[in-house]
């Protein structure tokens, strides 16, 4: 009984990966931005997606700007992806703390950094097993 109570948990994990996955894939530049700006300081977010200027990520939100260069969208659905993630367990605040702080699954690295080096299945490897964990 207990081995199938743990496939379904497994089960359903993986459904809300998948749609996860699939809501960050799906998202306009737009909406990604605007979450993540939502969650984020400007600057923390700018750094994290790998943009200097943090007007360029208030363009992206805005819709200002939609074409973006092809690391920087995938450092900001990555971002996105996490985030989706996250707010399914923890507050804005927790988030937050998580994205800034050292992660041991990321060799006491932040997640902002770590997505900003383009270490992004790494970040979300991170973010899949803080949300196990807690």
């Amino acid at each position: 009984m207990v081995v199938a109570a743990r496939q379904v948990a497994d089960e359903r994990d993986v459904d809300v990966l998948a749609q996860v996955r699939n809501q960050a894939l799906r998202a306009s530049i737009k909406e990604a931005a605007a979450a993540l700006l939502s969650v984020l300081p400007v600057k923390i977010a700018a750094y994290t997606v790998g943009v200097k200027d943090a007007k360029t990520l208030h363009r992206w939100a805005s819709g200002q700007v939609t074409d973006i260069r092809a690391e920087r969208e995938s450092r900001l659905r990555a971002a996105y992806e996490i985030l989706l993630l996250l707010l399914r367990f923890d507050a804005a605040e927790t988030i937050r703390a998580w994205f800034i702080g050292m992660a041991p699954e990321l060799d006491d690295v932040s997640p902002a950094r770590a997505i900003h080096e383009g270490r992004l299945q790494e970040a979300i490897g991170a973010a899949r097993a803080f949300a196990a964990t807690g």
